[in-house]
């Protein structure tokens, strides 16, 4: 058995970043190109129905790209969008969240509206601490 060079390693990982858009990615992959731990991808697995990526030998994950694209936007709404796990939950399984939308696309007075009850919001959390 050989081992495996540094450089052997470099071109293996260059290679699997320049794979086709509908190629099957293994969980590392994945990992590596969102920039989330392995546990995670797991973890959301068990709490989305809509990510089911292929296990093969091993129980070894391949993640098509559909399911790189719900991972996508799961991490969009809870890590840019503020949303927790069930409120993703919920716009995945009744299809309110499109791909490419904003979750509230607010006119001027309607964003004015919500940070004045906003505000109001805090200053009676303040009164109540």
């Amino acid at each position: 058995m050989t081992a495996i060079t540094s450089k052997q390693k470099k071109i293996s990982a260059k290679k699997e970043k320049n794979k086709s858009d509908s190629a099957f990615r293994t969980i590392s992959e994945v990992s590596e190109e969102l920039e989330l731990p392995q546990h995670v991808l797991r973890f959301w697995e068990s709490k989305f129905t809509q990510i089911n990526p292929m296990k093969r030998g091993g129980r070894r994950r391949f993640y098509r790209p559909e399911d790189l694209e719900v991972l996508r936007r799961i991490q969009y709404l809870l890590h840019k969008e503020g949303y927790t796990i069930k409120g993703v939950q919920r716009l995945l399984k009744d299809g309110s969240y499109k791909k490419g939308q904003t979750t509230l696309d607010l006119n001027e007075k309607e964003r004015a509206e919500l940070n004045l009850i906003l505000i109001e919001l805090s200053d009676i959390q303040r009164l109540l601490s």
